[in-house]
C-alpha cells in the first residue's frame, strides 16, 4: 500500500492532548520535507496531583439513600481543553489562508477530542486522519511513516 501524498504547504498537526506540533510540508506530495511551524505543550500532571478533593455524594430522593458520585478527572479534562485550544488554532490558520489541506496524526482518543471540536472550516480541509501516537518522534521518521503508510 501507498502511504500519504501530502501536498505542499499542507499542514500536518502531531498531537497527544498535552503537546500539538504544527508542521508544513516545505517538499511536494513525492517527496516530503516536514518543517517545524509551531509547537504547543501544556503540562498536564496526573489527576492525583490536580484534585484534592474526595468524591462528592449525592442523595437520591425517591429512596433516601447517598451514592458516592464518580471522581473528575482533571488529567482527562485538561487534554480535552488543550484539543479545544489546537482546534481554535487551527481554525485560526484556516481562516487566515495558511493551509489548504490538513492532516491530523494523533492517538485515537485525542483525534476524537479534536474531531468534535473542529470548525467546519477546518474539516472542509483534511485529507487524513492517522490515529498514532507519534509526538515523540523525530520530523524525518513522522514524514517516513506517513508516506509508508496508508491512513
Amino acid at each position: 500500500m501507498h502511504g500519504l501524498r501530502i501536498p505542499h504547504n499542507a499542514c500536518v498537526l502531531v498531537g497527544d492532548g498535552e503537546k500539538a506540533l504544527f508542521l508544513r510540508n516545505e517538499g511536494d506530495e513525492m517527496f516530503p520535507n516536514l518543517e517545524v511551524d509551531r509547537a504547543l505543550t501544556q503540562e498536564n500532571p496526573p489527576t492525583h496531583e490536580q484534585g484534592t478533593d474526595r468524591p462528592g455524594r449525592m442523595a437520591e430522593s425517591a429512596t433516601g439513600r447517598r451514592s458516592a458520585l464518580e471522581e473528575t478527572d482533571w488529567h482527562r479534562l485538561e487534554k480535552e481543553r488543550f484539543a479545544k485550544d489546537v482546534a481554535e488554532r487551527l481554525y485560526r490558520r484556516a481562516h487566515s489562508g495558511r493551509f489548504d489541506h490538513l492532516v491530523i496524526v494523533a492517538p485515537p482518543k485525542t483525534l476524537g477530542d479534536l474531531r468534535g471540536e473542529l470548525h467546519a472550516e477546518v474539516k472542509s480541509r483534511l485529507l487524513a486522519e492517522v490515529g498514532k501516537d507519534l509526538t515523540g518522534h523525530p520530523i524525518d521518521r513522522i514524514e517516513a511513516i506517513l508516506t509508508r503508510e496508508s491512513a
